[in-house]
């Protein structure tokens, strides 16, 4: 798939941008594997969360194609993708969090832990803004692509809220079933 994103994308330093969080995650997953091994539903997600980079890199976020689909039968004002991949970007991180956070730390499941991974969420959200910001303000107009805002001046401001959406989203749909992922793990340890 990293491969096929690479041919012939939309724009080539906007592909490397998108695609950076790959080639940082595979290698650091690649040699854990057999040392600190995620449960399933973590390592699917990522692989998930792969894609849409991927498919994000090569089209950029505000041209994939069944996106701008759906805008115009829709009538919408922008190709919503991007809200995609921020949403993403708060769902995923939030399970690898509280994976994290779970087998590494004296942290339980709970109040504390749910209000931690997201803020740690929000956290990531907002260094990804403040990377975008840094690459607009080094590549001048060249970093439309990258930014992905499409004309709208509270983008970020929505990205961040995305990224919240879906890491409180992401908690309460798999917190039970990410524990027993956590305990079954433990007991094949």
């Amino acid at each position: 798939m990293l491969i096929l994103s690479g041919i012939n994308p939309y724009e080539r330093s906007t592909w490397f941008l998108e695609i950076a969080p790959v080639l940082i995650a595979l290698p650091i997953l690649i040699y854990t594997y057999n040392k600190f091994r995620l449960t399933d539903l973590t390592y699917t997600l990522i692989w998930i969360h792969c894609i849409i980079l991927m498919v994000g890199g090569h089209y950029t976020y505000a041209k994939v194609p069944l996106f701008d689909y759906i805008r115009d039968y829709f009538g919408l004002v922008r190709n919503y993708y991007d809200r995609l991949g921020h949403i993403a970007q708060g769902f995923i991180p939030a399970i690898i969090a509280r994976e994290l956070l779970i087998r590494k730390t004296p942290l339980k499941s709970g109040g504390w832990l749910f209000t931690i991974v997201v803020f740690m969420c929000l956290g990531v959200s907002a260094a990804y803004e403040l990377i975008e910001f840094l690459a607009a303000k080094i590549l001048g107009e060249n970093a439309e692509a990258f930014l992905g805002t499409q004309g709208d001046v509270w983008d970020t401001q929505w990205d961040m809220t995305c990224a919240l959406i879906g890491s409180i989203t992401s908690l309460i749909i798999f917190r039970k079933y990410h524990d027993r992922l956590i305990k079954n793990l433990n007991f094949r340890s």
